[in-house]
């Protein structure tokens, strides 16, 4: 297992459709989401983790796809729902890929279909705790 997987990049939406806010920790809470962030409460889509090498292989600025947290050194693309993710001191759960939706194609023709099972994966929390930039990332189960 690689141990250099980490939280490069933190960010939330204070509110639908408003600019992303960067923040340098985040506190997870259990079965709600990432406090403050505009999808807190919800059930299967509280928190969008994508990679820093999807990002760097379609040619995306980190934060550019409205991502919760970037990481690097880790592969989350495609892991079934119900994989937990260790990330600083919360535990989170695959809850299913993230879609492409228009939001991605308006930034580049093509994207969307480019993009398909690679457009971050959404987790729900299971037990709270800070995520800080630098946290260490793994998969536990």
């Amino acid at each position: 297992m690689n141990n250099n997987s980490r939280v490069i990049h933190l960010q939330i939406k204070p509110a639908r459709g408003a600019p992303m806010q960067l923040v340098s920790v985040v506190e997870a809470v259990a079965e709600q989401g990432l406090r403050n962030d505009s999808q807190f409460g919800r059930s299967k889509r509280q928190v969008l983790i994508i990679e820093h090498e999807t990002l760097a292989e379609f040619g995306l600025p980190i934060g550019d796809v409205r991502e919760n947290i970037t990481v690097e050194g880790i592969k989350l693309a495609g892991l079934p729902a119900g994989t937990r993710l260790q990330a600083g001191r919360a535990l989170l759960e695959v809850t299913m890929d993230c879609t492409p939706c228009k939001f991605i194609e308006a930034k580049r023709p093509g994207l969307r279909d480019q993009m398909a099972g690679r457009r971050g994966t959404l987790f729900k929390v299971i037990e709270g705790g800070e995520i800080k930039l630098g946290d260490e990332v793994r998969i536990v189960a």
